[in-house]
């Protein structure tokens, strides 16, 4: 899948009002769908637009190639993903913060909701895309620092390496969202408190339940 010479996501789109926004959008839509259920190679602009009930004229209007919707829908889940994760901190009650568990299962669930919510767009940023790798690594990088900043306040056995456990948590979530959360198996909060109970409750010096 090829990028444009600047290396960003960007799409020819030439929106005109309402009419054209909802066409683009019905567009990335049809295309979610499309990719998310038969990957990218099978996937063709006509099914693309016969999905969308646009014609293909209308799909070059805003996109200039299959490879071009495909990348902005990757790059709208990580940057969705992303702003999930920033967006996620426990506020203050009373000026008390909340538990290192307390926060890191909201964070997670938080995650997970999203994931639940955009199951196509989570099967092509977080499976199918070339970049899924680079995805997964930015968020073990996002648990890591998350994880240190708690070990730091001795909330966590300051003898793990926080860079492992981040890696074995992603390891899981990557394989447990595809086989349960996805297929509605478990819910989002559910597989946030078991996920924490598994993994963060081993590690916490007082064995705090979620």
């Amino acid at each position: 899948m090829k990028r444009n010479r600047k290396g960003g996501y960007h799409t020819l789109a030439r929106e005109k009002g309402a009419k054209g926004k909802e066409s683009r959008l019905r567009l990335l839509h049809a295309a979610a769908k499309q990719f998310a259920t038969h990957g990218f190679y099978t996937t063709k602009v006509s099914s693309i637009v016969a999905e969308a009930k646009l014609s293909q004229p209308a799909f070059y209007l805003y996109f200039e190639s299959k490879d071009a919707v495909f990348e902005e829908l990757v790059e709208m889940f990580r940057s969705r993903l992303q702003a999930v994760i920033n967006d996620s901190q426990l506020p203050e009650q009373n000026g008390a913060k909340h538990s290192a568990l307390d926060q890191l299962c909201h964070t997670l669930q938080s995650m997970f909701e999203y994931f639940y919510s955009h199951p196509d767009l989570t099967r092509i940023g977080f499976y199918l895309s070339p970049d899924a790798n680079e995805i997964k690594l930015e968020l073990v990088q996002g648990i890591e620092k998350m994880l240190r900043h708690e070990q730091q306040n001795s909330n966590f056995a300051s003898d793990i390496p926080m860079n492992l456990v981040s890696e074995c948590l992603v390891g899981t979530i990557e394989r447990i969202v595809f086989t349960q959360l996805l297929p509605g198996r478990i819910t989002p909060e559910e597989l946030a408190v078991n996920i924490v109970r598994l993994y963060v409750s081993g590690l916490a010096r007082n064995q705090s339940k979620v």
